[in-house]
């Protein structure tokens, strides 16, 4: 086959529980073009992707037509890289198996890659973000959930089913806090967003000290944050209790796989050292002592607007090329 053309161009698309942003981005990683919209206006999957498939081609048409991409990237809660599927997400209205990567390749007419959000998050803080120039390392991701991706001589482990990774749900506290995948305990129930902000209403209550949070509604980490920052000292002491157990769980995971760094991203990262600095504390205290002092502690230096399109672009040059327009 003689092919006059190379492609040198795709599309990111990076879903959240609660926005869905895509973008097209060429080669070298400059976003040519990029929308969004918001996830949570579709209940229904199917409506979903057809709504994603005309916002894309839209888009498309409107820059440089689809002779110029080569195929699409998705970065999604519980993505599957080896199914295509969004499987079981505890934390999206969607349940059940979704073959996403098959759903939009078949409206698109274009190769699709999907991949789990922390996956995708990880390839591209290897390409384009603090990863970059490392081949071991942890990507750990912070928000709704706590997901994580593994980097091994550099590439992403994802286990034989496509599931590793999933830090968020290994048992922290023995018949802890209920998780929504149904399991108790998990670290996710104590770091992710809602775990979080459980942790600041806990001590609120058990706690008769004076408390700025006691005086705003404590919806978020960052409300708890800006208490932090006036010196509210129960908010302090959540996310050092946070940092405590994250630690933990951290220090179990390097203790194990002797990465190169560990990189902390997502809403929660946003703490800064009110996290960071009793995480790695706890860590320290508790890892393996052949490890101890060797591991690095690393926040994403990517954009957080267009990390996720930017992963899922990466992402994107992974997978077998197809269109039906060459």
């Amino acid at each position: 086959m003689i092919q006059n053309m190379i492609k040198t161009r795709v599309v990111g698309v990076g879903m959240s529980i609660d926005e869905t942003d895509y973008a097209i981005v060429d080669v070298r990683g400059n976003i040519i073009a990029k929308d969004s919209f918001r996830t949570t206006d579709f209940p229904n999957v199917n409506e979903f992707v057809t709504y994603l498939s005309d916002r894309i081609m839209t888009l498309v048409e409107a820059n440089g037509g689809y002779e110029s991409i080569r195929s699409v990237g998705i970065s999604s809660p519980s993505g599957n890289f080896r199914s295509g599927c969004i499987e079981h997400s505890p934390n999206m209205s969607w349940k059940g198996q979704i073959p996403m990567a098959a759903m939009l390749r078949d409206r698109l007419g274009l190769a699709v890659a999907l991949g789990n959000d922390a996956h995708v998050r990880a390839l591209g803080e290897y390409v384009f973000g603090s990863a970059h120039g490392l081949n071991d390392f942890l990507f750990i991701n912070l928000g709704h959930g706590v997901g994580s991706c593994i980097f091994t001589n550099g590439k992403a482990y994802l286990g034989s089913e496509g599931f590793s990774g999933e830090i968020g749900h290994t048992c922290i506290v023995p018949n802890g806090r209920l998780c929504g995948c149904g399991n108790k305990g998990c670290l996710e129930t104590y770091t992710g967003s809602r775990g979080v902000v459980r942790t600041a209403k806990e001590l609120l209550e058990s706690d008769s000290r004076p408390s700025l949070m006691r005086e705003v509604p404590i919806e978020t980490p960052k409300d708890i944050f800006e208490c932090c920052e006036k010196g509210d000292e129960l908010a302090i002491e959540t996310f050092r209790r946070t940092g405590e157990i994250l630690g933990i769980g951290l220090a179990n995971y390097a203790s194990i796989l002797n990465p190169e760094a560990i990189i902390i991203a997502g809403g929660i990262a946003h703490a800064g050292d009110w996290l960071i600095k009793p995480t790695h504390k706890s860590f320290e205290e508790h890892v393996f002592h052949n490890v101890k002092g060797r591991v690095k502690f690393l926040t994403s230096n990517l954009n957080e607007a267009e990390r996720d399109v930017l992963g899922a672009s990466a992402l994107a040059w992974n997978v077998k090329e197809y269109s039906l327009f060459i």
